[in-house]
């Protein structure tokens, strides 16, 4: 994964405004492991969705299980080293950009168990306006875009067209399927999540052509129309070596992972967190609670959790 300094502020700046803590300045957890203390310490990725999870989860494991949830802000690669150390218990939002850490310590060490599914299927694509393709309906094949890169240079992209990119952490391989399919884009991150949102939400009032790496499930989609790039197809193993990726990216169904020592040791809890299953549209509804109706993340779960009763119960132990 990348690391650069403006990635820090704008993580530190999410953590502190989604009440999300435990950054430290290398990125790493403060807590200590908690397996059969009572206590639960969640990772918790850098985009809403993951917080989404999280608070929904907090909020049940607290007032159902009688369970205390900290939260610690960590990067995917990273928060399997928390879970290997101890310092963190689980992961609710895996999108496959570790596969080493998973053969490292699921596969070898065994000391990070799997969770199961989310429920939620992830995918990443690049993606147009729809008013950008109604007045070129071919720009949707990438073998077009060359056509029109000129139309979305910015002063960051120079001669190229700008490829706007979320936060440097996370999974992408489009520097390799830009070098590789012969693109004239370059990538440029917007350094988070918020401010990638930012920067579509104004191009898109203004009308303006551009193209974004881009995701679902995100509750931005339900508001603004997106259309999504034809890359090549994706095949098993096409994007094996980072380097020579020229394809498109996978369906992917997001995982959970646990602490093998606090799946042992805190049943319970750990019965309920594999057991927490919702939908992409579930997980949008409480993700644009936070992010677009900037409410609390406590709130959001807790306005959610209220009115889904009949969901989350077949959550619980049994």
């Amino acid at each position: 994964m990348k690391n650069r300094k403006h990635l820090l502020r704008a993580a530190t700046a999410t953590a502190v405004a989604l009440g999300v803590t435990g950054l430290s300045a290398c990125g790493a957890a403060k807590t200590e492991s908690s397996g059969s203390s009572g206590t639960v310490t969640i990772a918790v990725p850098s985009w809403v969705g993951a917080e989404a999870n999280a608070a929904v989860a907090k909020y049940i494991l607290e007032n159902e299980l009688d369970t205390e949830v900290k939260l610690t802000q960590l990067d995917e690669a990273v928060a399997f080293d928390a879970l290997n150390s101890g310092k963190a218990d689980a992961l609710l939002e895996d999108w496959g950009g570790a596969p080493d850490k998973v053969k490292l310590y699921v596969e070898d060490k065994k000391s990070v168990v799997e969770g199961g599914d989310l429920g939620v299927t992830g995918h990443i694509g690049w993606f147009v306006p729809k008013y950008l393709v109604d007045e070129h309906p071919d720009i949707t094949d990438y073998k077009n875009l060359n056509k029109y890169a000129s139309l979305f240079k910015t002063a960051e992209s120079g001669d190229k067209g700008q490829l706007l990119e979320g936060s440097p952490s996370y999974t992408t391989n489009d520097d390799a399927i830009i070098k590789n399919l012969d693109l004239d884009l370059k990538t440029v991150y917007a350094g988070s999540e918020a401010a990638q949102i930012t920067q579509i939400k104004e191009s898109y009032k203004a009308k303006k052509p551009f193209i974004s790496y881009w995701w679902t499930p995100q509750w931005l989609n339900s508001q603004l129309d997106l259309v999504e790039v034809k890359l090549p197809a994706y095949e098993e193993g096409c994007d094996a070596d980072p380097e020579k990726t020229a394809c498109g990216y996978a369906e992917t169904p997001l995982q959970k992972y646990l602490s093998a020592d606090f799946a042992e040791n805190n049943e319970e809890a750990a019965a309920f967190l594999k057991n927490f299953s919702w939908t992409n549209e579930q997980q949008n509804e409480v993700a644009a609670l936070i992010a677009d109706k900037k409410m609390s993340s406590e709130k959001a779960a807790e306005q959610w959790a209220k009115a889904n009763e009949d969901v989350w119960k077949a959550w619980l132990p049994k």
